[in-house]
């Protein structure tokens, strides 16, 4: 094979390979913002795209943890969709606001009536509130999305160790520890005096303007009276020599 020849192929193959690597992944259920703060409460939307060319998605299921349960679970209406939570037993009850809580919100199901349905090329969003967050690094949400003609999707698969996307990825809200209170407060208060103290005083550690001012003055006076002085010495008579 000639070296044009096998330039060539090398090329193509490169080409197909940059091409492969350039196809998206295929959308699936997600659940945004994807971080939230442990203690704390937060509005998650979880956004369902669908991914058929014929059929349509009519229901979705989205399961909560009763590991790390959520003492308040509140959901926002959906036009044309119907929405049910269903609670289960808690093998150990958790407190809320001074109360022991033995039972927690561990599905969630909204389900299309008449033409809501989430048609080819479109996506729905379900809105709810959830809290407080739980200690915890993250909070896995495995999802069922059904289609009208009874196919189940299920994004179930949890997140890898080794950074790599599964194949039918769950939702995941990864968490963070909240910041140590007062701590933004006192960074604040240490850092105004000497704010403070170089507004009043002028010294930012480089030359003043004053200072600069000064030596320009200076400079532009002495070559004024070199000029001076020359001026004077030409227009001065020579004696001449005896």
């Amino acid at each position: 094979m000639s070296l044009l020849k096998r330039t060539g192929v090398v090329g193509g193959l490169a080409a197909l390979f940059t091409l492969a690597l350039a196809v998206p992944a295929s959308a699936h259920v997600t659940v945004n913002p994807d971080e939230a703060v442990q203690g704390g409460y937060a509005k998650v939307t979880f956004r369902v795209p669908n991914e058929m060319d014929d059929q349509n998605t009519t229901k979705v299921e989205v399961s909560l943890p009763t590991d790390t349960p959520f003492a308040s679970v509140s959901l926002k209406p959906v036009a044309g969709w119907t929405a049910v939570a269903e609670k289960a037993k808690l093998a150990k009850p958790i407190e809320a606001h001074g109360a022991q809580i033995s039972e927690a919100v561990s599905k969630i199901t909204w389900t299309a009536a008449g033409d809501a349905a989430v048609k080819p090329g479109q996506f729905q969003e379900f809105d709810v509130s959830l809290g407080p967050m739980p200690e915890a690094d993250q909070v896995v949400f495995k999802a069922l999305q059904t289609y009208s003609d009874g196919t189940i999707v299920r994004w179930i698969d949890e997140p890898t160790t080794d950074g790599t996307e599964p194949e039918k990825p769950a939702p995941v809200l990864k968490l963070t520890k909240a910041a140590a209170e007062g701590t933004d407060t006192a960074a604040a208060s240490s850092a105004a005096p000497a704010v403070t103290a170089s507004a009043e005083s002028g010294d930012d550690g480089g030359p003043s303007w004053t200072g600069i001012a000064g030596i320009v003055l200076g400079l532009a006076g002495l070559v004024l009276g070199l000029l001076a002085y020359r001026r004077a010495a030409a227009a001065a008579p020579t004696t001449p020599a005896k």
